[in-house]
């Protein structure tokens, strides 16, 4: 997926405006004086006889023994109780910090990893890292999260790549299609799935193209598809006859600005940025383009998994079988309730201060895409983070008919849903 990231590197240069927000919040408590002033005033209204009954009031205000229920100023020490208060310990069974690697900057695509940072955390602007306390449900789990940012910050490397050269990363961002080609060299097994669909697509003018609808309708067209070179999706397009391979032009460098001049393009790009980019930061541009989803175009391969090195697997096997539940649980939160994972990412590029630029604008534009294009759904047995074989089948049979060297013997080696929670779904 690295390589696709690469789509957003001139588009973000030229993102005008996109400027990142940070939100805070006020902390204003009640204070807890006022309660013993009213029943003062209580004493005084006691001019009867009654008095003395109300006199024992003052034995109910000897209620401070049983308002000692600051007892119950001991709930903050209960709530202050970490211990009890985690929904999992994480402490004795999975490494501190637990390192993911990212194939790019933080953004919304991304919900289900920073989702699982806590409070308070840390923004390295020299490594691009976020680290905090790994949450899951608002709650500590013993131990710490590190995110890593990939992309420039790793030489455009893949994390696969990355997770062979540095042995502290314990999970790195993959794709079923990338990790069949490198079966050989940098084999990784995916353990949770947090997208269901990829989130790429192929883009066009509704203005220039009113009766297209799909990409196979660009094909039947003759439309001069503008994508990165080696992008295997486009390799299997025209090996199934959806396209010719004269209109495949590889030379996209991800600048918006071919696709704006010339007008009858279509152009490679990501669902949940590209669209709002043109409608909202290009001016030149100002209105949504249409577009398919590569998934919903038959390239169904599965994209941005969490994946561990088939040597770890064992090591890690008990972290695994608490942790991916979390993440499960994550992407779920993550779409309930995206605001405070959004201004984390958010902040995390603002600190950064590189040429990549997010704000909440686009970040709510992702949640609210992949919601509607279900592009983070369950699996087919209603399982968050399940990987299907059949699909995976299909889609690495397929890359292979396109003539790719697919190193794999056996599909089912790169991926596992045995650390899957079935009880935790969209």
């Amino acid at each position: 997926m690295t390589r696709t990231r690469t789509t957003r590197i001139v588009a973000a240069t030229l993102a005008l405006g996109l400027v990142a927000a940070a939100c805070g919040g006020d902390d204003d408590a009640a204070p807890v004086t006022e309660a013993p002033v009213d029943d003062t005033d209580d004493t005084d209204d006691t001019d009867d006889t009654d008095d003395t009954d109300d006199t024992d009031e003052p034995d109910d205000a000897d209620e401070p023994d049983d308002a000692d229920e600051p007892d119950d100023a001991d709930e903050p020490d209960d709530a202050d109780e970490p211990d009890d208060a985690m929904a999992v310990d994480l402490s004795d069974v999975c490494p501190s910090p637990l390192v993911i690697q990212t194939d790019w900057f933080p953004e919304s695509e991304y919900g289900a990893t920073y989702n699982l940072i806590g409070e308070p955390y840390t923004v390295d602007v020299n490594e691009k890292t976020v680290t905090g306390p790994l949450w899951t449900e608002g709650q500590p789990t013993g131990i710490d999260v590190e995110v890593r940012t990939g992309g420039p910050a790793i030489g455009f490397s893949a994390p696969r790549q990355q997770m062979y050269t540095d042995d502290s990363i314990h999970l790195a961002y993959s794709s079923l299609d990338a990790q069949s080609l490198a079966w050989d060299d940098a084999p990784l097994v995916s353990v949770v799935a947090p997208l269901l669909k990829n989130p790429q697509i192929i883009m066009w003018d509704p203005e220039v193209y009113p009766d297209v609808e799909t990409v196979e309708d660009l094909g039947e067209q003759g439309v001069i598809i503008n994508v990165f070179a080696g992008g295997g999706f486009a390799e299997v397009f025209v090996a199934e006859g959806i396209w010719s391979e004269d209109q495949v032009d590889p030379s996209y460098d991800g600048s918006p600005a071919r696709f704006i001049a010339e007008g009858d393009l279509a152009q490679q790009g990501f669902a949940t940025a590209e669209p709002y980019l043109y409608e909202n930061e290009f001016a030149e541009f100002g209105r949504m383009p249409a577009f398919q989803l590569l998934h919903d175009a038959g390239y169904i391969a599965y994209t941005q998994t969490l994946a561990v090195r088939p040597d770890d697997l064992e090591t890690l096997r008990p972290c695994l079988e608490e942790f991916v539940p979390i993440v499960q649980k994550a992407a779920v939160e993550f779409l309930d309730d995206p605001d405070r994972t959004n201004a984390l990412i958010v902040d995390a590029v603002e600190q950064f201060d590189d040429f990549w630029v997010y704000d909440m604008g686009v970040a709510q534009y992702a949640v609210d895409t992949m919601i509607e294009l279900e592009i983070k759904g369950n699996g087919p047995n209603g399982i968050a983070g399940e990987m299907d074989l059949d699909r995976v089948t299909e889609a690495i049979d397929a890359i292979r008919a396109a003539g790719a060297n697919v190193t794999v013997d056996d599909v089912a080696d790169m991926f596992t849903n045995e650390f899957l929670d079935p009880s935790i779904g969209f």
